[in-house]
C-alpha cells in the first residue's frame, strides 16, 4: 500500500475544524435534501401517473359497461322480435289449423247430412224396386258412421285421407258404371234400330201379291 501523506497545513495558519465539519454537515444536508426533493418528485410523479392509469382504466370500465347495456339492450330488443314473431307464427298456425278443423268438420257433417237425406228420399218414395233396392243395400253396407268426435288431429286427418280414397274409388267405379251404361244403351239402340228396319221389311214384302207368278 502507498504510504499516506497527511494534508499539508500552511504554516502560520489555524485550523478551523468546527468550520470544516460545518461545512460538511452542509454539504451533507444539501445532498440528503436533494436527495428527498428528488424522492419526493419521483413520488409526486408516480402519483400522477397512478391516477392517470386510474382514469384511464375507468374510462376503459365505464365504455365497456356502456358497450355492455347497448349489446344487452340489443339482445334483448332480438329477443323480443324473435317472441313476437314467434307468437305471430304460432297465432297463424293456430288460426289455419282452426279453419282447417272447421272445413273438415264440415265437410263430414255435409257428408252425414247428404246420408240422411238420401235415406229419407228413399223412404218417403215407397217404390218397391228391385233396383232401387240393391242400390240402398250397397249403400248401407258402404256407408259407415264416422266417429270422429274423440279423434285427434292425426287421426283426423288419417280420416280425411281414408275417406278421400274411399271418393276416388267411388268416383273410378262410378265412371266404369257409366261408360258401361252408355255401351250397354248403344247396344240397344243398335238392336232396336235393328228389330225396326227388319219390321218395315217384312210388312212391305207381306203387302205385295204375286200375279202371274210375279211380284206385283
Amino acid at each position: 500500500m502507498p504510504n499516506l501523506v497527511p494534508p499539508k497545513i500552511p504554516d502560520g495558519e489555524k485550523v478551523d475544524f468546527d468550520d470544516i465539519h460545518r461545512k460538511r454537515m452542509e454539504k451533507d444536508l444539501n445532498e440528503l435534501q436533494g436527495l428527498i426533493n428528488a424522492h419526493f418528485e419521483n413520488r409526486k410523479k408516480e402519483e400522477e401517473e397512478l391516477i392517470s392509469l386510474k382514469d384511464r382504466i375507468e374510462h376503459r370500465r365505464a365504455e365497456r359497461a356502456e358497450q355492455q347495456r347497448i349489446r344487452s339492450e340489443r339482445e334483448k330488443e332480438r329477443q323480443a322480435r324473435v317472441a313476437e314473431e314467434r307468437a305471430r307464427r304460432e297465432e297463424e298456425d293456430a288460426r289455419k289449423k282452426a279453419e282447417e278443423d272447421a272445413r273438415k268438420k264440415k265437410a263430414f257433417s255435409n257428408m252425414l247430412h247428404f246420408g240422411g237425406y238420401l235415406q229419407k228420399t228413399e223412404k218417403k218414395s215407397g217404390k218397391k224396386q228391385t233396383e232401387r233396392e240393391k242400390k240402398k243395400k250397397i249403400l248401407g253396407e258402404r256407408r259407415k258412421p264416422l266417429n270422429i268426435d274423440h279423434l285427434n288431429e292425426d287421426k283426423l286427418r288419417d280420416k280425411a285421407k281414408e275417406l278421400w280414397q274411399s271418393i276416388h274409388d267411388l268416383e273410378a267405379e262410378k265412371f266404369e258404371l257409366q261408360e258401361k251404361f252408355k255401351r250397354q244403351k248403344y247396344e240397344i239402340n243398335v238392336l232396336r234400330n235393328r228389330i225396326s228396319d227388319h219390321q218395315k221389311v217384312s210388312k212391305a214384302t207381306r203387302g205385295k201379291s204375286m200375279v202371274g207368278g210375279r211380284w206385283k
